[in-house]
């Protein structure tokens, strides 16, 4: 399966394979959001293609990544079952509940709840 370009809720979404590379570099995510760029509005990037340094808040990859994607006013949803590194993780748990009450970068379970992002109050 390749990346894919899918209405969600009218909105464009780039949907990212979970077969795909691993996400592990800041370049990873600026060519994600060179592929989203002019296509859609929202990456949906599976949380299977992130590596534990972007989980691992103190290395600082998931900071810089969420940031690249808030600068170039591509929105990011990690889309996956992420609930065993959130128990783990103080930090994390807190950065995915407060990602969650923004506009910008969530984590959601999966497409359906991405949905729930990307009604009429979320442009």
């Amino acid at each position: 399966m390749s990346d894919e370009v899918l209405q969600r809720n009218g909105v464009p979404v780039l949907v990212c394979a979970a077969d795909g590379p691993v996400l592990a570099q800041v370049q990873d995510a600026l060519d994600l959001i060179g592929s989203a760029f002019t296509r859609s509005d929202v990456v949906a990037l599976p949380a299977s293609r992130l590596g534990d340094d972007f989980f691992e808040l103190r290395t600082g990859l998931a900071g810089e990544v969420m940031q690249k994607f808030v600068n170039y006013q591509i929105r990011l949803a990690i889309v996956g079952d992420i609930s065993a590194r959130v128990e783990a993780s103080a930090s994390l748990r807190a950065l995915v509940l407060e990602s969650n009450r923004g506009r910008h970068i969530w984590f959601v379970p999966d497409l359906p709840a991405l949905d729930a992002y990307l009604g009429p109050s979320s442009s």
